[in-house]
């Protein structure tokens, strides 16, 4: 049956098992970690380690994996990623400490760290640069499903069963994924490799995960919690020194010369801005439905659920309409769409109907797709194949800080907005709710004009960008030559 598959398909279904699986894990611990506390009697700030523990670990690894990839091959780090994933997903399964239970969870970072990049290389790296809108239409897919469904599952799996069970889930996807990694995927290795850029290394890693760790503390610290300040300013630190040393260096962990492309330096700027605008409401909505509304997580991942069903509408014709129209036309209109869509979220009231909220979801989702898919794809048209993966690691690592620091200024902005609503209100007075309520409709218009920023922001893309075919390098024309039966390999 799979003989009939092109190959860059085959690296695509290999692609989004394991990105869906590691995505997914992110987002269903979250539902999970009430019941957690309660089997292991652990306080709130100790739960906060099975977060911080998988964050630190999965900062460390993004930016050497693109060099790791490139040394030992594509097929066999990405087979590596999958099998740590799943091996430290069945172990928090079974844990049981609190302390079994982190440590499972750092060696997920591992795994999570080396599977969104070195993934994303492998895509980028098997279709053709004429190809490229298809790839990054398949990029989308796990990133947005994922997040949606697990609410979703992660709620239904704690209810009906047990929290042990958002881990085991991994088990099937992760054994899939390798099988099918290790049967039909090639490997591409770079040759003449040089040192491993240990400097690097160990700067950006703990740069990130010191920015990272105080992003994460800030919803629940405040901004003005002396350890979250030094976590932020420490990590600032790092990074900077880390920037000034390896733009001097011949063969750095992570080429920053790259952002010189205009191209892959407005992508993600659109990365950053399109993350803060989306988590004015990936973030917001299911909070709201189950903290004022009163859904239970199931109830309120299946009214999110819309948000899916629309974006699954447009990504088929994701790479048609880039062919036609470009990145620009696509993601201005993606961006407007997703400012009035958001505004539309703070017109609404307490008494509004569920399936108000499933309708703005559902236009959401389409204009989710509309940026998410010529973004990702016009941020790698120019990228030559030597640099792909070093471009991914930048991407990914981009995207990391993005998704952090989103969520972060919004939970900051919500509850500023809220106490300043609220006041001496108390919870018995009828009016409290909807002052809450009021917190979010606040939130929601900022998240509007982030989002309308964003439409400003895409024309820092070279004009014309998807119209045309990019003028291939030597590199990725030998890569446009095999990639319709087999891309180039080295075993």
């Amino acid at each position: 049956m799979f003989a009939r598959i092109e190959s860059k398909w085959l690296v695509a279904i290999a692609f989004v098992l394991g990105l869906f699986m590691e995505v997914l894990d992110m987002t269903v611990l979250n539902t999970a970690l009430p019941a957690i506390g309660r089997e292991f009697e652990v306080s709130q700030s100790t739960l906060q380690f099975a977060l911080t523990g998988y964050l630190v670990s999965l900062a460390i690894f993004i930016p050497a994996s693109g060099w790791v990839s490139d040394k030992f091959g594509s097929k066999w780090t990405f087979a590596f990623a999958i099998a740590v994933f799943t091996a430290a997903s069945a172990l928090a399964g079974a844990a049981q400490s609190m302390e079994m239970l982190i440590f499972a969870r750092v060696l997920q970072g591992v795994g999570g760290g080396m599977l969104t990049p070195v993934g994303t290389t492998m895509l980028f790296r098997a279709f053709p640069p004429a190809e490229r809108a298809k790839a990054g239409a398949v990029l989308a897919l796990p990133v947005m499903v994922a997040p949606a469904l697990g609410p979703v599952l992660g709620g239904w799996l704690t209810d009906n069963f047990s929290w042990r069970w958002i881990f085991y889930l991994n088990l099937p996807i992760g054994v899939i994924g390798l099988l099918f990694t290790l049967a039909f995927v090639p490997n591409h290795r770079e040759p003449n490799m040089t040192k491993f850029d240990v400097f690097g290394f160990v700067f950006a890693g703990a740069g990130l995960a010191s920015l990272l760790v105080g992003l994460e503390r800030t919803p629940s610290h405040g901004w003005s919690e002396p350890a979250a300040l030094v976590l932020m300013i420490g990590g600032v630190l790092l990074l900077t020194i880390f920037a000034i040393v390896e733009v001097r260096l011949k063969e750095p962990l992570l080429d920053l010369r790259l952002f010189r492309d205009r191209n892959f330096t407005a992508g993600n700027l659109t990365l950053i801005v399109s993350t803060a605008a989306l988590m004015g409401v990936l973030f917001l909505v299911p909070l709201m439905l189950q903290q004022v509304m009163g859904l239970n997580a199931t109830d309120s991942g299946l009214v999110t659920l819309a948000q899916v069903v629309g974006m699954m509408l447009v990504m088929p014709f994701g790479a048609r309409l880039y062919a036609r129209f470009g990145a620009r036309p696509m993601m201005v209109t993606g961006f407007v769409g997703l400012a009035i869509t958001i505004f539309a979220f703070s017109t609404i009231d307490m008494t509004s109907s569920l399936w108000t909220y499933r309708a703005l979801l559902f236009v959401l989702g389409i204009m989710m797709a509309l940026v998410m898919v010529p973004s990702q794809t016009a941020t790698f048209e120019t990228i030559s194949l030597h640099d792909t993966a070093n471009a991914s690691s930048l991407f990914n690592t981009m995207r990391q800080f993005a998704s952090a620091a989103g969520v972060a200024v919004m939970s900051t902005i919500l509850t500023t907005r809220i106490n300043s609503n609220v006041g001496d209100t108390a919870q018995t007075d009828p009016a409290y709710f909807e002052k809450v309520f009021s917190g979010y409709d606040d939130t929601y218009l900022i998240s509007a004009v982030i989002a309308l920023f964003g439409a400003v922001v895409v024309f820092a893309f070279r004009r014309g960008t998807g119209l045309t075919p990019p003028t291939p390098s030597a590199d990725s024309q030998n890569l446009s030559m095999g990639a319709s039966s087999q891309p180039v390999m080295v075993h």
